[in-house]
C-alpha cells in the first residue's frame, strides 16, 4: 500500500475514534412537592463513542444546582451514573438549569447536562400589579388571589409598603379564593409599592406573598406615520 494511501487511512480511523456522553432523554426533570426544600434525582448517561473519556471536572450554571458523578472516566458503550441536588428555595413553576461536564474529548470538551426544576404554585395573584397613569382618576381595582395546593389557606393581614393607596379584602371561596381592592388617594405622583399578603401556610415560603401597584407616566404614542408624498 503506497505511503501517502495508509497516512489517509490512519488519519481517517483517528477520526472516526470519538468519545460521546449522552442521556437517554432531553432533560432531566425533577417535580418537587410545594414543601420541598431540596430535591435530589439520579440519572444515567452513556458513553456512545468508540473512545474512552475521562471526566476533568463539572461546573454548574446556577448556585441552586450542584451534581456529580460517579466515577472519572468511562469506556466506550458504558452507562454512567449522576446525582443532582437543587435547592428548591423560592423557586415556583419551570426552571431550566444546566450543569457542565468538562472531559478530555477534543469533540466534546464540555458535555451539559440540562435539567428542568418543575415547582407547583400553590399561590396565584392574578393581576399581580395594578397600575395607574398619572393623571387618571384614582378609581379602585381588584385582583384574584386563589390558593391551589392541597391543602386551603386563609389570608390573616395585608400590609401595604405605601400609605398613599387605601384596601379591602374579602373572602370569596373559603380558604381558596380571596377579592383585594386597592384604590390610590391620588394619582397625581410617581408611586411604586406592594401589598405584604400574611397566609397561615404551614410552608414558610408560602406564607408571605406580594401583589403590586404602581402609578406611573402614561407611554408617549408613538409618532405619526409619515404623511404620504405631496400630490403633483
Amino acid at each position: 500500500m503506497p505511503a501517502t494511501r495508509l497516512t489517509l487511512l490512519v488519519f481517517a480511523l483517528a477520526a472516526s475514534v470519538h468519545a460521546e456522553l449522552s442521556l437517554d432523554v432531553p432533560a432531566v426533570e425533577l417535580k418537587p412537592k410545594p414543601e420541598d426544600e431540596e430535591v435530589e434525582t439520579t440519572f444515567k448517561f452513556r458513553n456512545k463513542g468508540d473512545k474512552t473519556v475521562k471526566i476533568l471536572g463539572l461546573e454548574s450554571a446556577c448556585s441552586c444546582l450542584s451534581a456529580e458523578l460517579d466515577k472519572a472516566e468511562y469506556k466506550p458503550g458504558e452507562v454512567g451514573t449522576g446525582h443532582a441536588t437543587f435547592k428548591v428555595s423560592t423557586f415556583v413553576g419551570r426552571h431550566e438549569k444546566f450543569v457542565t461536564v468538562n472531559t478530555d474529548d477534543p469533540k466534546q470538551p464540555d458535555w451539559q447536562v440540562n435539567f428542568i426544576l418543575d415547582v407547583p404554585a400553590v399561590v396565584d395573584i392574578k393581576p399581580k400589579n395594578l397600575q395607574w397613569w398619572i393623571g387618571d382618576d384614582p378609581v379602585e381595582k381588584a385582583c384574584l388571589v386563589q390558593f391551589t395546593g392541597e391543602e386551603p389557606m386563609k389570608i390573616i393581614n395585608i400590609t401595604p409598603t405605601r400609605n398613599n393607596v387605601t384596601f379591602t379584602w374579602k373572602e370569596i371561596k373559603e380558604g381558596r379564593e380571596y377579592l383585594i381592592k386597592v384604590k390610590p388617594k391620588t394619582t397625581q405622583d410617581i408611586t411604586m409599592g406592594a401589598l405584604k399578603i400574611e397566609t397561615n401556610s404551614s410552608i414558610a415560603k408560602y406564607r408571605y406573598q406580594l401583589a403590586f401597584f404602581s402609578i406611573t407616566k402614561k407611554p408617549e404614542p408613538p409618532p405619526a406615520a409619515a404623511t404620504a408624498a405631496t400630490k403633483p
